[in-house]
């Protein structure tokens, strides 16, 4: 019934719109496009948007506004679109969100790598809850994440914002990530918007926007498969397509894609939105069109409903290619169509939700509880690497030296779509020259973040007792390779009873930074002096404590085995330095667990835990040359101030021909003697098959809560669909079998081991396919 009711509203504007209206609606606007003087001016709103608009770019995220500020230009800007606009249809406001509201004075949760690393997609998707009642309490309507890219090469500098290398791991990440975002009811929630569709991580040598080679097997069983689950059991409301070309077909003007796998196949409905400039990019970077017209054309016949961040070709080049007979109107409604029902969808035509109050949305950002929520997000994200004793530490220990270029910064412990980080980028085009023709942002202190970061510097000093001595020395930054600091780290640490090294990169757009959008490398060494910084600290014979606060797996070479201890803390967010802190000083057991492989170095990529039989190693003697094949720290790793005991595994059925289900259970033990979290890891392996498969795949887990001497019995209920995969044919399958079933603490630490049987004949999966399993602990 809603349905319809949304159809003959829509239907109803649509026969009142003129071709400028409808036009009006596929494109948008910078925020500051509509300023003069740094405020909003009607002049120029009644330039710009005299036939309305479809979406307002980032009011929060490409300004210095506060959030009642935020609010109350939101405000004003659908009052004038309501009020002087023939239509009065209002604008859908989208920003970005990924690791937290990417606006000033909005709470900065820890980077999605780490996230992932927590393996605990129920507290995601209470951080998506949190980020969409920041974003709706200022008018926002529209979230330009989740990021669904699975990630094999750690030199992309996007690394940072995947959710890692494993299809499971990336789709029930995001499904969470959706669903928290979205909210029970649309009309109250944010509309979110998968990207980037599809592979884009897979660029030739690390390098973003360049040509992704994957064979179609691997792109639906693999890059595809997140984007499908979003789709159908998520049921994510947008989209966006991915910057880069595969076979020679842009994702931005690719139909099969767009049109014919997503809506047609899959019977997507939302709207699918451009990545920023991307259309435009179909001519002056790939170079499949000859003008602004016939990239319009490209991307509409695709399926791109929505030009994004402001308008290039989907203003006057669609309407010359319309005139031209380019693109038809029966096109153009289908669009605005789309376009009109999300408005409805998400409320916008809906005043007492259109319109927000600027007071309540000052009070409820970067609250008591949003911080405490932080702080527990970040302590869940950190991996323990290494640790030969020395952690935790005692809080009264007598001096602390704490080295290294992020030991003292807020701005590093910060990720690439944070607002001090990213926004840096605006001003950056700005001085430079923008090669987007992006418009100079008018307002006034953008660097200001106006919430608090916590050092870890800080953080350590929060926890010792008063009689610790703790000092600072830089001893170099990030980036370049000045070793004048050296000298007095290596004094300071001397004299020290332990060092508290924190190193790795800085997150960004801009060229200081290190990773990040267009931060790609060619080597996974720690950048600048770092490592000799370290090494050096190593040599005074002090126990060393590493630090690492980065974006991207790290080839640590002589590091790992001179240092004491390594912890992985990722861009930890704004309650970093305390949630550091709680794990040093063994306030929290770490429980973090890798989603990424770490290659021992640059040359092993890709390396993954899911490779083929025929991967992983070198024919036939195994190893290369000069280094092992096996990664440095595997996918599933990750170290505890406790240990654990598997036992007492069971498979049933063992054969299974009608059934639908297999359950597997075991028990899981606290054998030491601190209370700790264990991710238990349900791993199988199809023995034999007609297509060859992974030599192990993830197909479920559980981040399990154990005091000393407790034990837990655990149970998956997996449906055989899982065990699915696409035939010679390219027909979705359960082949008969024999499986082989591993538990463990990581993907290299199986503890239990067993099979089961599928006979019977192959099955083709019909509808959608149940992809995730049933946990229940005892």
């Amino acid at each position: 019934m809603e349905r319809d009711v949304y159809s003959k509203r829509v239907n109803e504007i649509l026969h009142e719109m003129t071709i400028d209206e409808k036009l009006a609606q596929l494109g948008s606007v910078w925020v500051y496009e509509l300023f003069e003087n740094g405020k909003l001016s009607i002049k120029k709103m009644k330039a710009v948007l005299k036939n309305g608009i479809g979406q307002i770019s980032r009011i929060g995220g490409a300004t210095d506004l506060l959030p009642y500020d935020s609010a109350i230009m939101a405000n004003e800007i659908q009052t004038f679109l309501k009020k002087e606009t023939r239509l009065g249809i209002p604008a859908m406001v989208h920003e970005e969100c990924l690791n937290g509201y990417m606006a000033k004075g909005a709470t900065i949760f820890p980077q999605m790598i780490g996230i992932s690393c927590s393996w605990k997609p129920e507290t995601l998707k209470e951080v998506s809850s949190i980020i969409r009642t920041h974003m709706r309490a200022v008018g926002a309507h529209q979230g330009l994440s989740p990021v669904l890219d699975v990630l094999r090469d750690p030199r992309w500098g996007r690394t940072e914002e995947t959710f890692g290398e494993d299809v499971y791991m990336v789709s029930i990440m995001s499904k969470n990530y959706i669903e928290g975002l979205q909210g029970e009811k649309f009309e109250n929630g944010i509309m979110a918007t998968a990207k980037h569709f599809v592979g884009y991580s897979a660029g030739e040598g690390g390098m973003n926007w360049a040509p992704a080679h994957i064979p179609q097997r691997e792109l639906r069983e693999v890059y595809l498969k997140p984007f499908e689950i979003a789709v159908k059991e998520a049921k994510v409301a947008s989209l966006m397509n991915a910057y880069h070309e595969i076979d020679g077909v842009p994702c931005g003007a690719s139909k099969e894609l767009l049109t014919d796998i997503l809506r047609n196949e899959w019977g997507f409905d939302g709207i699918v939105v451009s990545d920023y400039f991307a259309i435009d990019a179909l001519g002056n970077y790939h170079h499949i069109s000859d003008s602004r017209e016939t990239s319009a054309k490209l991307a509409l016949n695709a399926g791109i409903d929505i030009e994004l961040p402001s308008v290039n070709c989907y203003g006057l080049p669609l309407k010359n290619a319309f005139e031209r007979g380019m693109v038809s109107e029966e096109q153009i409604d289908e669009v605005v169509g789309r376009i009109l029902k999300s408005k409805f969808k998400f409320g916008l035509f809906d005043e007492n939700k259109l319109y927000v109050n600027p007071s309540f949305a000052q009070e409820i950002f970067d609250t008591g509880e949003n911080r405490q929520y932080a702080r527990k997000v970040a302590r869940e994200s950190i991996v323990l690497l290494k640790n030969n004793g020395i952690l935790p530490l005692k809080k009264d220990v007598k001096s602390i030296a704490i080295i290294g270029p992020s030991g003292k910064s807020e701005r590093n412990l910060l990720s690439d779509y944070s607002f001090p980080s990213h926004i840096e980028s605006l001003i950056d085009m700005a001085e430079h020259g923008s090669t987007f023709d992006t418009p100079v942002p008018e307002s006034g202190d953008i660097n200001n973040t106006s919430v608090h970061i916590v050092t870890v510097f800080e953080g350590i000093k929060n926890k010792v007792s008063n009689n610790t001595l703790v000092e600072f020395a830089q001893g170099c930054d990030i980036l370049d390779d000045n070793k004048d600091g050296f000298d007095e780290a290596v004094k300071l640490v001397k004299n020290a009873d332990v060092a508290i090294a924190v190193v790795g990169d800085k997150s960004g757009l801009i060229l200081s930074c290190t990773t990040g959008e267009s931060r790609d490398r060619s080597s996974l060494i720690l950048p600048g002096v770092q490592e000799d910084l370290i090494l050096a600290l190593c040599e005074t014979g002090t126990p060393i404590i590493l630090v690492l606060v980065n974006g991207r797996p790290v080839a640590l070479g002589n590091i790992l085995e001179k240092v004491d201890a390594i912890i992985e803390a990722w861009f930890p967010g704004e309650e970093g330095g305390n949630a550091i802190s709680d794990i040093i000083f063994g306030d929290y057991n770490p429980g973090g667990k890798l989603t990424i492989s770490f290659p021992v170095n640059v040359g092993q990529i890709p390396v993954y835990y899911s490779h083929k039989s025929s991967g992983g190693r070198s024919h036939w003697h195994g190893e290369y040359v000069e280094s092992p094949t096996k990664p440095l720290f595997p996918f599933g790793y990750g170290l505890s101030y406790t240990n654990f005991e598997y036992s007492d595994l069971k498979i049933s059925p063992s054969k299974i021909e009608n059934a639908d289900e297999i359950i597997i259970e075991f028990t899981i033990k606290n054998s030491g003697e601190v209370s700790g979290d264990e991710v238990v890891q349900l791993y199988t392996h199809d023995i034999v098959s007609t297509i060859t498969r992974p030599v192990k795949e993830l197909k479920g887990f559980k981040r399990v809560n154990l005091d000393p001497g407790e034990e837990k019995k655990v149970t998956f209920t997996l449906s055989i669909d899982q065990f699915a995969f696409y035939d010679a044919n390219m027909k979705l399958i359960i082949e008969p079998g024999i499986f082989e079933v591993m538990i463990g603490s990581s993907s290299e630490d199986l503890r239990l081991n067993g099979k089961f049987e599928i006979i019977g004949k192959p099955k083709e999966v019909v509808g959608n396919q149940i992809f995730f399993p049933k946990v229940k602990i005892n």
